[in-house]
């Protein structure tokens, strides 16, 4: 009994291409290694430092804050100082030395500054605005140095105009005037015992000009690293105003404990925020202080503050 022959089964005919409307255009040709790719229209440029700085420079000088918190700084600085010194030339007494009027409108200007420095980088925070800066640019100590050099030369030269011309109405009003009689002599200048009567020494004019506006922009600087580290406005100027008002507020409650607390104390206040900014007018607590060198190790303080801040916002998430 023979069985039928199988036979294989056929190959499945693959279906007919698509006819008319509904035909495919053919698939485009593989382009060839090492082909010409895209070239997108717009121009692409490597950035730099520049750009960041350009880009900070646009947001600090549009923003509100800025302008009020320095035009209230810069009013404060020579209205105060206009008024002191208005009021020490209609004494007939001279005032030595001449320029130290203008450290009573700079003690509360510089509160200003200290206000901006922490806003220049925790009102991003708060609003959510570091991550487009993040975004735009993602080097960010890139993005920190260029906030803080923006911040810096923006607070110092406008710093420099207020001091300045707080220093020309104190020589004015105030200068030329006769050597008081009880005055000690060694608290005087050699042009003042030169000439018989009170003159501000250049020595006295570069502090009182660059060297206190080198002074409350380091003291902007400190706050702007402090703002960094802390990420919250209220905290960052409670801890800065801890900063300036803490330690003569606290020497002065240690008068009167013995002599081991009243030598903590003469420490504390001279070393203060508040004894450097007017050392730098030759009107310091204990008459002795150099401002100079205070205003080194102010600038030490805000080195080691900024090399935190930049481990922290180098290193930490938004």
């Amino acid at each position: 009994m023979t069985t039928p022959q199988q036979h294989p089964a056929a190959p499945p005919v693959p279906p007919a291409p698509p006819q008319g409307a509904f035909a495919q255009a053919p698939a485009p040709a593989a382009q060839p290694a090492g082909g010409p790719g895209y070239v997108s229209p717009v121009p692409v440029r490597n950035t730099h430092l520049g750009h960041a700085i350009a880009s900070e420079w646009t947001k600090i000088r549009t923003v509100r804050s800025t302008v009020w918190t320095l035009a209230v700084m810069f009013v404060l600085v020579v209205g105060i100082g206009f008024a002191v010194a208005l009021a020490l030339g209609s004494v007939d007494e001279a005032m030595v030395p001449v320029l130290g009027g203008g450290t009573i409108g700079l003690l509360f200007g510089q509160l200003c500054v200290i206000a901006l420095g922490v806003l220049v980088i925790t009102s991003e925070y708060s609003t959510g605005m570091i991550r487009t800066t993040l975004t735009a640019c993602p080097q960010r100590a890139r993005v920190l140095t260029a906030k803080a050099l923006v911040f810096f030369l923006l607070s110092f030269t406008t710093t420099l105009a207020a001091c300045t011309l707080t220093a020309l109405f104190n020589a004015v009003f105030v200068g030329g005037k006769p050597i008081p009689v009880h005055i000690d002599p060694e608290m005087l200048n050699e042009e003042t015992l030169a000439a018989g009567e009170t003159v501000a020494s250049a020595g006295e004019w570069l502090g009182a000009t660059v060297g206190a506006a080198l002074f409350v922009a380091l003291l902007g600087l400190l706050s702007m690293a402090v703002g960094t580290l802390l990420r919250s406005t209220p905290g960052a100027i409670t801890t800065m105003l801890g900063v300036v008002l803490l330690p003569f507020i606290v020497s002065l409650f240690l008068l009167g404990f013995g002599s081991g607390a009243e030598a903590i104390g003469e420490k504390l206040r001279e070393y203060s925020v508040l004894n450097g900014l007017l050392s730098l007018f030759r009107s310091s607590w204990d008459g002795g202080s150099d401002g100079w060198s205070l205003l080194g190790l102010l600038a030490a303080v805000t080195l080691a503050a900024l090399i935190g801040a930049y481990a922290r916002f180098t290193t930490r998430d938004v």
